[in-house]
């Protein structure tokens, strides 16, 4: 180990005055990526028609960048440990800044989309990372304040993106919703080199390159099956050999990972004996469904908000903010009442509101109210705080100490598979029920390409032809897929309900817990 590096059980090794600017330009970094993530959100409309993007690309510039986060997640964090985590956090930072600037400059879908993967394989090294630096610059009782001012960091990013980026993209060029993250990243990136020390296990991890490649391969064989079900249909040869193709590789890459753990000398990527754990496996797994069934309202609403009532980008970031309150709403009591009725319990209770507030959002018309949408996002909004932070505990709590850097690791790539699955599984049931309906539309053959591509160039080609009617016709078309994505989300919160009730376990005992240790540790 040369000089200036540390191990993960070093104590502190800058001053206390730096180790705070330090924490504080990490933070900056970790905003800037859920700023990215939220903002794109409010900017699908208009990167619709900037880029001439159908529906399908749209959902992969949401599902793609995700996606290319989680597949990451577990391999950043190995190659921290083998090659140091400083290393990967400069690196991965630089990346965002080429990502980032990529997006602004992409003259068309396919270079944004491969802009969006890099922001996306960026964001991994920057989220694993900066957990890992907090380790290492942080004592254990400093550690706490220290992960709260992350945590926040993080939170805050949910109703900052969509005001940000309305904002930005009401007055100026669209480029900037993703230039105006270049300085922000570049300040982390110069605080990172001089203020925070290097660091590697103290016994370097080997570097399981097929389980690299097996979860990447699976992981996007899978997405892509949903995807092109979306657009093709679900029967289609096409889309159901994807999805099992990706299936049969995510079974061979857990194949793979039992073997190498049965042998002393290997190093898997995820270690099995880690969902020996029915609360670990399980809260992992629902904080994931939360994600995926309520995701889907990031996707869909801006687009009814821009394309069926009219409003403006800027607007349409206001009008999520009773989601994010309800967020808000929910996340503050989640501890507090796990502690008085059980994670099991509350988990239940947040999927229940979920699927409410998705089956009162399936009575939403171009004449509801704001207080009646409000309402139900609000909903949604209290129920996803609910599960995602109770359920996300209950996966953290019965892990030993010195197997919570792989747990949490763990945990945050499963959970981060809902919002890419959820944006593209809602995402393609939109798109089949507005498609479905306008085959019961005598469209104008001028009109008809751009009508099914996606709502925006159907109502950009009417308006041209100057037909109100066909106007009224293609939002009442895309009103019927919204009413389906809704329908769909509330049957994943459904699931997530009974599957909590099924599987999460009730209190865990210590003696309980001890013994979970001892398998793993």
């Amino acid at each position: 180990m040369s000089v200036g590096e540390t191990d993960s059980s070093a104590g502190p090794a800058t001053p206390d005055a730096r180790r705070w600017w330090a924490l504080g330009a990490v933070t900056l970094s970790v905003l800037t990526i859920g700023l990215d993530t939220t903002v794109l959100s409010v900017a699908l409309p208009t990167l619709a028609g900037a880029l001439h993007a159908s529906e399908s690309e749209l959902q992969w510039f949401t599902s793609g960048y995700a996606l290319a986060l989680t597949a990451a997640m577990l391999p950043a964090g190995l190659l921290g440990d083998r090659f140091g985590r400083k290393r990967v956090l400069v690196i991965a930072l630089a990346l965002f800044v080429a990502g980032s600037a990529a997006c602004a400059f992409a003259p068309g879908p396919g270079l944004f989309l491969a802009a969006r993967l890099a922001l996306g394989l960026a964001g991994a090294g920057i989220t694993v990372m900066a957990v890992s630096a907090l380790t290492v610059l942080f004592s254990e009782q400093e550690r706490p304040r220290a992960i709260a001012v992350w945590a926040g960091a993080n939170f805050l990013a949910l109703p900052l993106g969509p005001i940000l980026g309305g904002w930005l993209l009401s007055h100026f060029w669209w480029g900037w919703v993703f230039l105006i993250n270049v300085p922000v990243a570049l300040i982390g990136l110069v605080a990172t080199v001089i203020l925070i020390p290097e660091s590697r296990a103290p016994e370097r991890p080997g570097l399981d390159a097929t389980g690299i490649v097996a979860s990447s391969a699976g992981l996007v064989a899978v997405t892509y099956g949903v995807i092109d079900a979306g657009q093709h249909g679900w029967g289609t040869p096409a889309a159901l050999g994807w999805i099992a193709a990706g299936i049969l590789t995510l079974i061979a890459f857990f194949l793979w990972e039992s073997r190498l753990a049965s042998r002393p000398e290997a190093s898997p990527l995820l270690d099995p004996a880690l969902f020996r754990s029915a609360s670990f496996t399980w809260g992992a797994t629902l904080a994931a469904v939360t994600l995926l069934s309520m995701s889907g309202i990031l996707f869909t609403m801006p687009q009814y908000f821009q394309a069926v009532l009219g409003e403006t980008a800027m607007s349409s970031g206001l009008r999520l903010l009773p989601l994010i309150g309800g967020m808000v709403v929910g996340l503050v009591p989640s501890g507090r009442l796990a502690a008085a009725i059980g994670a099991k319990l509350t988990v239940t209770a947040g999927f229940a509101l979920i699927a409410a507030g998705m089956l009162l959002g399936t009575t939403t018309t171009r004449a509801s109210s704001v207080l009646l949408v409000s309402a139900w996002m609000a909903l949604v909004g209290v129920g996803t705080g609910l599960a995602i932070s109770t359920a996300a505990s209950a996966a953290l709590s019965d892990l030993p100490t010195d197997r919570s850097g792989v747990g949490s690791a763990a945990m945050q790539a499963i959970q981060k598979l809902g919002a890419p699955f959820g944006a593209a599984i809602v995402g393609s049931v939109l798109l089949t029920g507005y498609q479905a309906r306008l085959n019961e539309v005598a469209l104008p053959a001028a009109a008809a390409g751009a009508a099914r591509q996606s709502v925006f160039a159907g109502l950009t080609a009417a308006q041209r032809l100057g037909s109100p009617a066909l106007e009224t016709a293609i939002q009442n078309a895309f009103l019927h897929g919204l009413t389906a994505s809704l329908l769909a989300s509330a049957g994943i919160s459904v699931f997530g309900a009974i599957a909590t009730l099924i599987f999460l376990p009730g209190r865990r005992e210590p003696a309980r817990r001890a013994e979970f240790s001892s398998r793993v540790g």
